[in-house]
């Protein structure tokens, strides 16, 4: 059921109950003439009485209505997949948020399969959901995922994987509430940038560095590994790549990854980027069977502030990391949802809606536990 037909029906049943209090506090014939002053009197307070009653029940039973309905009915949310840290963090966010305010939710794991999700997506307009929450699995899936939604009328936001301006354009009811992944990525090179010799551990004149990589059709990965190399070079510094590998944001990946390069380049490598902290945590054990030491022999950074990296980052075992704001995100796809519930489009080129990421370092990082 649409909206628009349960803020009908909560009209219809406030119309009955109106009309049912005017004819309860009319009377059906003329008072008699003979009738007691007193007794008249007793009449018209009771009278009032029951009006009062009625309009009362009728207060309460609009309160029920709008409740039963929710903020605004039934919304369908799909999830990449459940056993990504960070999505499991954000996904919960957005379920607490909904159905603390009276929404209907059904979340649906994607298992990082695109057709699975497609399904997952056509089942919800067919049950008649008034809005989509859309994580993607494959960002290049954003084509086939606007025209369906478009094509059903559905007020959609997408999260966590951002298409193109002109992919968004297609489709006025449709929002993109993220963050800006660039600035993530400079975030980390301005982690290695604030130490000490800024990345150049061994002061051969440029920083030696491995990217772990998440996966590389998604455009955080691609801005993560971009960007965070862009700060040192536009800092005037020299860098090396050593090796760049796909970790698809896995801890067991990141660990491999890294022990691998660990035993092929050695004390050649003085910082590991990461493209979120699942993988540095991975890294990290690399690290440690290695017999390095972060921020003494080795510098490792990250991307998402989950709790297990900054408990690292605060004993010394990560250089930093960088907030991605499950909550606020969160917050921010609710409100967004709400105001095209409400009726707002998005003209094209205003429909993203970013959420500010946050760098984390040991001064910090305790604020964010």
């Amino acid at each position: 059921m649409r909206l628009s037909r349960k803020v009908t029906a909560m009209a219809l049943a406030s119309m009955m109950a109106v009309s049912m209090m005017a004819c309860g506090s009319s009377d059906s014939s003329a008072p008699a003439t003979t009738a007691a002053p007193a007794a008249t009197e007793a009449a018209k307070t009771e009278a009032a009485k029951e009006t009062e009653a009625a309009k009362e029940a009728a207060t309460e039973a609009a309160k029920e209505t709008e409740k039963a309905v929710g903020a605004g009915g039934s919304i369908g949310v799909c999830i990449y997949k459940f056993d990504d840290a960070f999505m499991t963090t954000y996904r919960n966010a957005l379920q607490e948020i909904l159905e603390g305010k009276g929404y209907t939710v059904s979340v649906m794991d994607g298992k990082n399969d695109q057709a699975e999700q497609n399904n997952q997506i056509n089942n919800f307009i067919t049950q008649g959901v008034d809005a989509l929450i859309i994580n993607p699995v494959m960002t290049s899936a954003a084509d086939q995922i606007i025209a369906t939604v478009k094509d059903a009328g559905v007020p959609t936001v997408l999260i966590n994987r951002e298409p193109t301006a002109d992919q968004m354009s297609a489709y006025d009811k449709l929002v993109y509430v993220g963050c800006d992944a660039r600035q993530s990525g400079t975030m980390q090179g301005e982690l290695i940038l604030d130490t000490p010799n800024k990345g150049d551990i061994n002061g051969d004149g440029k920083v030696s560095y491995i990217m772990i990589q998440g996966d590389p059709e998604n455009v955080d990965a691609q801005y993560r590994t971009e960007f965070s190399v862009k700060a040192l070079t536009d800092a005037g510094i020299t860098v090396e790549e050593l090796d760049l590998q796909r970790g698809d944001w896995d801890r067991n990946k990141g660990q491999e990854i890294a022990q691998n390069d660990l035993a092929k380049f050695g004390d050649e490598i003085e910082v590991i980027f990461c493209n979120n902290d699942d993988m540095a945590i991975g890294a990290l054990q690399a690290i440690q069977a290695a017999g390095r030491k972060v921020n003494e022999d080795i510098y490792l950074v990250g991307v998402d502030a989950l709790d297990a990296a900054l408990n690292e980052v605060v004993n010394g075992n990560m250089t930093g990391t960088v907030l991605n704001d499950a909550n606020g995100q969160a917050a921010g796809a609710v409100e967004a949802m709400e105001a095209l519930l409400g009726g707002k489009t998005y003209a094209a080129g205003e429909q993203s809606i970013y959420v500010d990421y946050v760098k984390v370092t040991p001064e910090n990082a305790a604020d964010f536990q």
